[in-house]
């Protein structure tokens, strides 16, 4: 069966491209055969544990791409160009193999939660200001690291779990979700002031 996966191209970059057959045990979803000696893309090849972690990405990549067939316009394919290029971009971090851990995980648990490939808890809707049409729809998936997706209007963000002394802390690109006992903080958008909001009975 065809499936879409991570392949090595001459350049020793990475792009898409549709494969047959299954990738060896030990290594990545890739070949590692004319990789760059000083490539992100070799240090993948030659540690098992992010070998690994290729591979379930190219099978959660394939999964999603099932489900983004009928997407307009298609984005999954441009996505995932852009955080290849992001994840190799990891060679200037000073922990590269850190960075590159990270940018994996974080990706896998993204398609994870964008395309409902794990199990869910919600939506749990929030109302803020003392509002009820000013409402956050919030989802929660159980991704390592956890994820969710809040909805408010016409808006989505999908949200990565933060460190947090008490209650749970989310954070997205311009937004971000502190719940504690019921209770949240939510700010939605660069600059926007905190809203305060209650689970809507």
């Amino acid at each position: 069966m065809s499936v879409w996966k991570i392949v090595a191209v001459p350049s020793g970059g990475l792009a898409l491209a549709l494969g047959c057959g299954v990738a060896l045990a030990q290594g990545p979803s890739f070949g590692c055969g004319k990789v760059q000696t000083s490539s992100i893309a070799n240090m993948i090849c030659t540690d098992s544990a992010l070998s690994a972690l290729d591979r379930k990405l190219a099978d959660v990549y394939a999964q999603a791409d099932r489900k983004a067939a009928n997407e307009h316009p298609p984005l999954l394919q441009a996505e995932q160009r852009g955080w290849i290029k992001g994840r190799d971009d990891c060679w200037k971090s000073n922990d590269r193999r850190g960075c590159v851990e990270g940018e994996y995980r974080r990706r896998i648990a993204e398609l994870q939660a964008r395309y409902r490939l794990v199990r869910s808890i919600g939506p749990v809707t929030f109302a803020c200001d003392g509002d009820p049409h000013n409402e956050v729809i919030v989802t929660f998936f159980q991704t390592d690291p956890s994820t969710m997706i809040a909805e408010r209007g016409d808006s989505v963000s999908l949200m990565v779990v933060q460190p947090s002394g008490s209650g749970a802390r989310y954070q997205g690109r311009n937004e971000s979700f502190w719940e504690h006992q019921g209770e949240a903080s939510i700010t939605w958008g660069y600059g926007a002031p905190e809203m305060r909001c209650k689970k809507a009975q």
